[in-house]
Protein backbone atom coordinates (compact mmCIF):
# COMPACT_ATOMS: atom_id res chain seq x y z
CA UNK A 1 0.00 0.00 0.00
CA UNK A 2 1.58 3.39 -0.73
CA UNK A 3 1.31 6.67 0.69
CA UNK A 4 -1.13 7.78 -1.14
CA UNK A 5 -3.61 5.24 -0.21
CA UNK A 6 -3.02 5.12 3.67
CA UNK A 7 -6.24 6.39 5.69
CA UNK A 8 -5.54 9.95 6.90
CA UNK A 9 -6.34 10.32 11.03
CA UNK A 10 -9.91 11.92 11.42
CA UNK A 11 -9.55 15.40 11.84
CA UNK A 12 -10.26 17.41 14.94
CA UNK A 13 -12.86 19.76 15.96
CA UNK A 14 -10.33 22.11 15.56
CA UNK A 15 -9.87 21.96 11.62
CA UNK A 16 -13.77 21.96 11.26
CA UNK A 17 -13.43 25.42 13.37
CA UNK A 18 -10.46 27.15 11.70
CA UNK A 19 -12.04 26.11 8.43
CA UNK A 20 -15.24 28.38 9.72
CA UNK A 21 -13.74 30.83 11.13
CA UNK A 22 -11.63 31.23 7.78
CA UNK A 23 -15.40 31.63 5.58
CA UNK A 24 -16.97 33.72 8.38
CA UNK A 25 -13.39 36.29 8.41
CA UNK A 26 -14.00 35.78 4.34
CA UNK A 27 -17.61 36.55 4.41
CA UNK A 28 -16.71 39.73 6.51
CA UNK A 29 -14.37 40.74 4.25
CA UNK A 30 -16.77 41.46 1.57
CA UNK A 31 -19.59 42.63 3.34
CA UNK A 32 -17.18 45.75 4.86
CA UNK A 33 -17.18 49.09 3.15
CA UNK A 34 -13.22 49.71 5.00
CA UNK A 35 -10.89 49.16 1.74
CA UNK A 36 -8.32 48.30 4.89
CA UNK A 37 -10.73 46.03 6.50
CA UNK A 38 -11.47 44.34 3.86
CA UNK A 39 -7.73 43.69 3.13
CA UNK A 40 -7.25 42.25 7.11
CA UNK A 41 -9.81 40.04 7.12
CA UNK A 42 -9.10 38.35 3.58
CA UNK A 43 -5.23 37.54 4.85
CA UNK A 44 -6.83 36.63 8.21
CA UNK A 45 -9.31 34.22 6.39
CA UNK A 46 -6.58 33.05 4.16
CA UNK A 47 -4.36 32.59 7.29
CA UNK A 48 -7.17 30.53 9.36
CA UNK A 49 -7.74 28.23 6.27
CA UNK A 50 -3.68 27.31 6.25
CA UNK A 51 -3.84 26.82 9.96
CA UNK A 52 -6.50 24.21 9.11
CA UNK A 53 -4.43 22.45 6.90
CA UNK A 54 -1.56 22.17 9.15
CA UNK A 55 -4.01 21.14 11.95
CA UNK A 56 -5.26 18.50 9.80
CA UNK A 57 -1.74 17.12 8.53
CA UNK A 58 0.44 17.69 11.68
CA UNK A 59 1.38 16.84 14.85
CA UNK A 60 2.47 19.18 17.10
CA UNK A 61 5.26 18.22 19.13
CA UNK A 62 6.50 19.44 22.29
CA UNK A 63 9.54 20.61 21.32
CA UNK A 64 8.42 22.60 18.20
CA UNK A 65 9.02 26.09 18.64
CA UNK A 66 6.09 28.41 17.68
CA UNK A 67 6.26 29.37 13.53
CA UNK A 68 4.81 31.29 10.96
CA UNK A 69 2.18 29.10 9.28
CA UNK A 70 3.25 30.37 6.16
CA UNK A 71 6.91 28.61 6.98
CA UNK A 72 5.43 25.29 7.82
CA UNK A 73 2.47 25.02 4.88
CA UNK A 74 5.16 24.08 2.49
CA UNK A 75 6.75 21.67 4.04
CA UNK A 76 3.35 19.85 5.27
CA UNK A 77 1.54 20.64 1.89
CA UNK A 78 4.35 21.33 -0.72
CA UNK A 79 2.08 21.82 -3.65
CA UNK A 80 1.17 24.84 -1.91
CA UNK A 81 4.51 26.45 -1.52
CA UNK A 82 3.66 29.28 -3.86
CA UNK A 83 0.15 30.21 -2.05
CA UNK A 84 2.28 30.07 1.37
CA UNK A 85 5.28 32.37 -0.76
CA UNK A 86 2.47 34.88 -1.74
CA UNK A 87 0.38 35.24 1.43
CA UNK A 88 4.13 35.60 3.47
CA UNK A 89 4.32 38.59 1.11
CA UNK A 90 0.90 39.49 1.67
CA UNK A 91 1.25 39.54 5.90
CA UNK A 92 4.36 42.29 5.04
CA UNK A 93 2.34 44.42 3.53
CA UNK A 94 -0.67 43.59 6.33
CA UNK A 95 2.13 44.98 8.87
CA UNK A 96 2.34 48.02 6.85
CA UNK A 97 -0.90 49.07 6.20
CA UNK A 98 -1.91 48.19 9.85
CA UNK A 99 0.34 51.26 11.03
CA UNK A 100 -1.14 53.54 8.34
CA UNK A 101 -0.13 53.35 4.99
CA UNK A 102 -2.94 53.58 2.84
CA UNK A 103 -4.38 50.55 0.24
CA UNK A 104 -5.83 50.52 -3.15
CA UNK A 105 -9.73 48.71 -3.18
CA UNK A 106 -7.81 46.89 -6.43
CA UNK A 107 -5.36 45.04 -3.94
CA UNK A 108 -7.70 44.40 -1.27
CA UNK A 109 -10.41 43.25 -3.81
CA UNK A 110 -7.66 41.02 -5.17
CA UNK A 111 -6.38 39.40 -2.22
CA UNK A 112 -9.91 38.54 -1.37
CA UNK A 113 -10.12 36.79 -4.76
CA UNK A 114 -7.09 35.05 -3.98
CA UNK A 115 -7.81 34.27 -0.12
CA UNK A 116 -11.35 32.84 -1.29
CA UNK A 117 -9.68 30.40 -3.74
CA UNK A 118 -6.89 29.21 -1.41
CA UNK A 119 -10.02 28.68 1.23
CA UNK A 120 -11.52 26.30 -1.55
CA UNK A 121 -8.10 24.70 -2.39
CA UNK A 122 -7.70 23.57 1.40
CA UNK A 123 -11.80 22.76 1.20
CA UNK A 124 -10.45 20.21 -2.02
CA UNK A 125 -7.03 18.74 -0.13
CA UNK A 126 -8.97 18.09 2.80
CA UNK A 127 -11.74 16.36 0.93
CA UNK A 128 -14.11 18.83 2.87
CA UNK A 129 -16.99 20.56 0.91
CA UNK A 130 -17.72 24.56 1.46
CA UNK A 131 -21.32 24.65 3.59
CA UNK A 132 -21.54 28.08 2.64
CA UNK A 133 -20.74 29.80 -0.68
CA UNK A 134 -19.10 32.86 -0.47
CA UNK A 135 -21.68 36.27 -1.45
CA UNK A 136 -21.06 36.82 -4.61
CA UNK A 137 -20.99 40.27 -4.74
CA UNK A 138 -18.89 42.68 -2.49
CA UNK A 139 -19.80 45.99 -0.79
CA UNK A 140 -18.42 48.52 -2.28
CA UNK A 141 -15.47 50.68 -0.59
CA UNK A 142 -16.74 54.25 0.77
CA UNK A 143 -14.70 56.90 -1.04
CA UNK A 144 -14.12 58.64 2.11
CA UNK A 145 -12.09 55.10 3.41
CA UNK A 146 -9.87 55.30 0.65
CA UNK A 147 -9.09 58.87 0.14
CA UNK A 148 -10.83 58.84 -3.67
CA UNK A 149 -11.90 62.01 -4.41
CA UNK A 150 -15.10 62.24 -7.43
CA UNK A 151 -15.83 64.79 -9.36
CA UNK A 152 -16.83 66.31 -13.08
CA UNK A 153 -14.70 68.24 -15.66
CA UNK A 154 -16.37 70.26 -17.81
CA UNK A 155 -14.44 70.11 -21.01
CA UNK A 156 -13.95 73.64 -22.71
CA UNK A 157 -13.95 72.75 -26.10
CA UNK A 158 -16.62 70.09 -26.25
CA UNK A 159 -18.78 71.42 -23.39
CA UNK A 160 -19.03 67.45 -22.12
CA UNK A 161 -18.76 66.29 -18.97
CA UNK A 162 -16.60 63.42 -17.75
CA UNK A 163 -16.18 61.67 -14.42
CA UNK A 164 -13.02 62.02 -12.30
CA UNK A 165 -11.74 59.78 -10.01
CA UNK A 166 -8.54 60.67 -8.24
CA UNK A 167 -6.68 58.00 -5.46
CA UNK A 168 -4.23 58.19 -3.05
CA UNK A 169 -2.26 61.14 -0.88
CA UNK A 170 -2.42 63.60 -4.24
CA UNK A 171 -6.07 63.52 -4.05
CA UNK A 172 -6.71 66.55 -2.80
CA UNK A 173 -3.72 68.38 -4.87
CA UNK A 174 -5.60 66.80 -8.00
CA UNK A 175 -9.02 67.40 -7.07
CA UNK A 176 -8.01 71.26 -6.29
CA UNK A 177 -6.25 71.67 -10.05
CA UNK A 178 -9.70 70.16 -11.50
CA UNK A 179 -11.97 72.81 -9.82
CA UNK A 180 -8.87 75.40 -10.89
CA UNK A 181 -8.55 76.41 -7.29
CA UNK A 182 -4.91 76.58 -5.85
CA UNK A 183 -6.02 76.66 -2.37
CA UNK A 184 -3.46 73.65 -0.06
Amino acid sequence: MTAAHLPRPPMGPAVFDLLGRSHLTLESACRTSDVAERFRDAHLGALRAAAALVAARSVPSPRSRPRSVWQVLPRIAPELGEWAAFFAACSTRRSAIDRGEPVSVREADDLLRQAEMFLEIVHDSLGVLATMPLPQSITPVSPLATGQVTGQVTGQATGRTSRLTVVGTGARRAADRVDGSTAR
